[in-house]
């Protein structure tokens, strides 16, 4: 059975978010109706706003003494523990399924980010760290290894060291490297800027990569090798580059970079865009693309936003 779909996912993760809001007692009245309205648009949102609603209940019922001894604990204590207890409320179905679809273990990974955000930080040995928006990671730096949860994460060692980094498909291993490693449904993009990595499946040959080229790994086998793709590497330098590209392109990329819908009908999607786009203001970017080609924005909240075609007769 395939997994759910990007826009499921999406869809889930948005009644999460509106989950949080309305349970920590800072939602306003506009914001109750803005819920509201997102409910009743879409059958899917109101399906994922009731599994939601499922899985507060269930963290409702956990016993006080494990929330208690949660708050106790050491951070690496009170982590193990918290695992314990989500696992607990997962138990039932439809939490499980939701579980699924936003994976528990993100929320308790050793870093992780926000739609949005970005982190970076350097290790011990000089090693620079790097994670994209809506990402998460786990950090054994003993054992030299990185297991990367949910998201994009991007590495850059000195000649002479190595490194693991655990994804769901298999494992990587680093040498001397610079890559960017990106999980997708059921595959984890990897690309090498510069030294050389080994993709390991769960199940099948392995596959060397060097400075340049790029491969999907999957569970059973590595893809094709192709060059890097600069729309997927600019992000370390808080930007998406493109040049000549579809606006589709550049407009899924984006997506990423932010909480609620973006949506854009098949006609702007073939239109051609080059240039360099910041990703700290994703707002400002859809108005540089509204000056230069034939199309409006449309925002009904800033969670909401709808691309369409410019009425030049307006």
């Amino acid at each position: 059975m395939s997994g759910p779909s990007a826009h499921a996912r999406e869809v889930v993760r948005a009644a999460a978010r509106w989950l949080a809001l309305v349970e920590s007692g800072q939602a306003s009245p506009g914001d109750l109706d803005r819920l509201a309205q997102w409910r009743a648009s879409d059958p899917l949102h109101e399906q994922a706003w009731q599994k939601a609603q499922v899985l507060r209940q269930r963290f409702a019922q956990l016993p006080n003494a494990v929330a208690m001894a949660t708050l106790d604990r050491g951070q690496a204590s009170r982590r193990a523990l918290l695992k314990q207890a989500l696992a607990i409320a997962a138990v039932a179905p439809s939490a499980w399924l939701l579980s699924q679809q936003v994976p528990l273990q993100a929320w308790t990974a050793d870093v992780h980010t926000a739609v949005g955000e970005r982190r970076q930080w350097t290790l011990a040995d000089g090693t620079h760290v790097q994670l994209n928006t809506d990402s998460a990671v786990d950090i054994d730096l003993a054992a030299r290894q990185v297991k990367l949860i949910r998201g994009e994460l991007a590495i850059s060692m000195a000649q002479g060291l190595a490194m693991t980094v655990q994804v769901p498909e298999g494992h990587v291993s680093l040498r001397g490297a610079e890559v960017c490693l990106r999980l997708r449904d059921s595959t984890c993009q990897v690309s090498v800027i510069r030294g050389a990595a080994t993709l390991q499946p769960l199940r099948g040959s392995a596959r060397e990569l060097a400075g340049g080229q790029q491969a999907s790994l999957g569970a059973m086998a590595a893809g094709p090798v192709s060059a890097t793709d600069d729309l997927l590497l600019g992000w370390r330098d808080g930007v998406l580059r493109v040049n000549d590209r579809p606006l589709d392109d550049l407009l899924r990329e984006l997506r990423r970079y932010r909480p609620g819908i973006l949506r854009w009908p098949p006609e702007l999607a073939r239109l051609r865009v080059t240039g360099t786009f910041r990703l700290d203001d994703t707002d400002r970017v859809l108005d540089l693309l509204a000056a230069s080609l034939p199309l409006q924005v449309q925002r009904r909240t800033r969670y909401w936003v709808t691309l369409v075609v410019r009425d030049n007769h307006a």
